[in-house]
């Protein structure tokens, strides 16, 4: 069975609770509720994890090597931030789809600029958290 991993990063555990107006009502259950649906009706499987820890979100991505077909991350701030986060995404052969809530182009200048998305397959921004069902459809569509 073809699997497929999810990465939150920092303050993603917040959602429903953390700036409504922004990032909507939804919590991180309900979001990885919505894309465990998804790719079980095409018969994937999904491993759902997040940290505001930089280097476990770091090792997740190792060890993703073999193990799934693609990986659906929203790092969060760590996006204008973590060259070591580049550099792991960059390490391994398993490809990566970034995904922001909001449009992170229409925020403050230092959310315009994503140090991920050269390293990435895709970005996906500002559709919401539809944005994470989004990215799972592509890998399930590409199979």
């Amino acid at each position: 069975m073809a699997k497929l991993l999810l990465l939150n990063g920092p303050n993603l555990n917040r959602l429903g609770k953390r700036e409504p107006e922004v990032y909507g009502s939804e919590t991180l259950d309900d979001i990885e509720h919505n894309v465990r649906e998804v790719v079980e009706a095409v018969q994937y499987q999904l491993d759902a994890k997040q940290s505001n820890h930089e280097g476990e979100l770091i090792d997740w991505i190792h060890e993703a090597e073999g193990v799934y077909k693609g990986i659906i991350f929203n790092p969060g701030a760590y996006t204008h931030t973590s060259i070591a986060l580049r550099d792991a995404i960059s390490s391994i052969t398993v490809p990566v789809i970034e995904v922001h809530i909001s449009n992170v182009h229409q925020r403050e200048e230092f959310r315009h600029t994503s140090l991920l998305a050269p390293v990435c397959r895709g970005q996906i921004v500002g559709l919401g958290t539809a944005g994470y069902q989004l990215a799972a459809k592509y890998f399930t569509l590409n199979d």
